[in-house]
């Protein structure tokens, strides 16, 4: 889901294998291959994004009716249910569109893994301070 955004300590890209029909992000440790499972690293990435989303729901439903151009009582309570029932595992395993990891590239996003596949940090870009308009 997040190919092309995931690198090691030492800000090296992380490449994509299948194992066994199963995808695996692949760090180079000196010359030994260590293969992450993908979707297990890719879970804990969409689980912080929708713990973010749910945490900030009054936020991400003003926008939402602000970005659809509705403003009535029906549209914020279906917003509101649709936060509230985000699934991990409706996500996971998605195709996340290569334009989409592009922009997040730009934007400065990477996941960094150390080589026992643990998430170390999450580079994300973040919104300008309304002072700084």
């Amino acid at each position: 889901m997040f190919a092309d955004l995931v690198y090691d300590e030492n800000n090296n890209p992380l490449e994509l294998a299948n194992v066994g029909g199963d995808a695996h992000y692949v760090i180079d440790d000196d010359g030994f291959h260590r293969h992450i499972d993908a979707e297990e690293v890719d879970r804990k990435v969409v689980a912080f994004f929708v713990e973010q989303l749910q945490g900030n729901q009054d936020i991400a439903v003003e926008q939402m009716m602000k970005m659809t151009g509705q403003d009535d009582l029906m549209a914020k309570a279906a917003m509101d249910a649709q936060i509230r029932n985000v699934n991990v595992d409706d996500i996971v395993g998605q195709i996340l569109p290569q334009q989409a990891r592009d922009m997040l590239a730009m934007m400065g996003f990477r996941i960094i893994l150390n080589y026992h596949g643990e998430i170390v940090r999450m580079d994300q870009p973040s919104a300008p301070a309304d002072d700084d308009f």
